[in-house]
């Protein structure tokens, strides 16, 4: 079966069980913390792609890591994919998650890429901004590229704004080249 419908399907089944208990924001921080964990943590990844490890021993080993730092459901839904011998599927799985959390309250993500780290305050500032034109919640992150050289690069959802300098540079090196040939 394909990834990413083991993904969806696990992720989907999950989430309606939270709708159905009235969990889905106490649930999505636990996918935030498991997908956290996936990205941070190269020990983790290797201890559940682990072929060596029994699945006995990876249970074990995923309850100590999040008993009391997770719901509950949350904690039963790794043990049974781990019983079901998808744990390579859980960054996916909890990925999906989160994605069918922002659905559900209707949050959108948006990324920001500057050239240099800016002010928390200003940063802050910017996506309020972004709220009060789209009208609704937005998941805002950045990204630091020093390509980008001055400016910004700003992408809502599949929608991109792009006010950077090296996307003007190159806009101007075009023209410079085209009136060059004629």
């Amino acid at each position: 079966m394909d990834q990413s419908k083991i993904n969806v399907r696990y992720a989907k089944a999950f989430f309606s069980l939270a709708k159905e208990k009235g969990l889905t924001a106490e649930l999505q921080k636990d996918a935030n913390l498991i997908s956290s964990v996936c990205r941070s943590s190269s020990d983790f990844m290797i201890l559940i792609d682990s072929p060596i490890i029994a699945t006995s021993g990876k249970i074990k080993a995923i309850k100590s890591i999040f008993e009391g730092k997770v719901n509950l459901y949350s904690l039963n839904f790794l043990v049974l994919i781990v019983e079901n011998r998808r744990e390579k599927y859980i960054p996916g799985i909890f990925r999906n998650l989160e994605e069918l959390y922002r659905i559900e309250e209707g949050i959108k993500t948006a990324v920001l890429t500057t050239a240099k780290p800016l002010d928390i305050a200003f940063v802050e500032q910017i996506r309020k901004s972004i709220e009060s034109e789209i009208g609704g919640k937005v998941e805002l992150s950045e990204v630091i590229d020093a390509k980008v050289i001055g400016g910004f690069v700003l992408r809502v959802d599949d929608n991109q704004y792009d006010a950077s300098i090296s996307t003007q540079l190159k806009k101007i090196k075009e023209k410079l080249l085209q009136a060059e040939l004629k």
